[in-house]
């Protein structure tokens, strides 16, 4: 049996893609890296929101998984849209690595709590959102590309810092860089961050389907993401919207565990912020999603919602 496992080409999806396959491998299972280009990494000359959130980074990869070409798709699970196809699903989780952002700069004097103004660069609308309602005297650029090309742009003072996952920072060894671990109670993270998510046709042989789950699947990140996704398909949100969504496993009192979920939405502007937290049981984690949403769209964030989706239909 031969797992063909289909990834971007960057080097952190190159990373995924072999953490993968390592874990595979190690069970004794031949494997097969095809690196496929997708919409997302060749447009870079425009912010995520105007080529469209949904399956920017995955359609070419989703194209090859029902022709066969490949098994599975390797995604960092905060870039996979919230909805699948019919024919397609998410058959395993890897084990979450640390969630938050972090500010990376050559210059270790940095800081968001200095009061100082300076330029971060980022290519996203929550983490703008998010500066523009905490550190409004920060100064924005748009920052696409993977992360190497980022850096370069950094080293070539197009900003002064940039505003990145820890996940992507530390598993491409520049931990070196990084200036300022923001708070989780500020700057919750987007769905998904810090974990990598196992998508498939449903069209996959069964025997490698429970195989890969088997090897593959972390069952307490499953649950946090479960909630997470349920959450952002409930709020319709995509890469365009300044959505954030982290999930816990925390213990209660008699020892068992339950999940706790602290989500939101952001304006565009920063100006209007809505945060929930629920906890729930750890056997509905779809349940907490759709609550929590349903509280964040009650609470303002369907007029939120209609305001942003009416500016980017300019």
């Amino acid at each position: 049996m031969k797992i063909k496992i289909g990834t971007r080409g960057s080097k952190l999806a190159l990373w995924q893609a072999y953490y993968v396959e390592d874990k595979l491998k190690a069970k004794g299972v031949d494997t097969e890296i095809v690196i496929i280009e997708t919409k997302g990494d060749k447009i870079l000359d425009r912010s995520l929101s105007k080529i469209g959130s949904k399956g920017v980074f995955t359609e070419e990869l989703e194209d090859q998984l029902r022709t066969g070409e490949i098994d599975i798709a390797v995604h960092s699970a905060k870039d996979l849209q919230s909805e699948l196809a019919s024919d397609l699903e998410i058959i395993a989780f890897t084990e979450r690595e640390q969630v938050n952002d972090v500010l990376v700069s050559f210059n270790k004097n940095l800081s968001l709590q200095s009061g100082e103004s300076f330029i971060v660069g980022t290519s996203s609308t929550r983490r703008v959102a998010m500066l523009k309602h905490y550190y409004p005297h920060i100064q924005i650029v748009d920052m696409r590309g993977n992360l190497q090309t980022r850096l370069r742009k950094l080293e070539e003072k197009q900003c002064d810092a940039l505003l990145l996952a820890y996940a992507g920072v530390h598993r491409m060894h520049y931990d070196d860089l990084i200036v300022e671990h923001l708070s989780l109670s500020k700057f919750v993270p987007p769905v998904g961050q810090g974990c990598v998510a196992i998508e498939a046709a449903k069209a996959l042989e069964e025997e490698k389907r429970l195989m890969i789950k088997l090897l593959i699947n972390d069952a307490q990140t499953e649950k946090c993401l479960l909630a997470e996704r349920a959450y952002l398909k409930k709020l319709q949100g995509g890469c365009s919207i300044p959505s954030y969504g982290n999930t816990t496993l925390e213990e209660n009192d008699h020892g068992g565990l339950h999940l706790k979920m602290t989500a939101g939405l952001i304006s565009l502007d920063g100006q209007k912020h809505i945060k929930v937290t629920e906890e729930s049981s750890v056997d509905d984690p779809e349940g907490l999603g759709i609550k929590v949403a349903e509280n964040v769209l009650a609470q303002g964030g369907t007029e939120i919602l209609k305001s942003i989706k009416e500016r980017l239909a300019d």
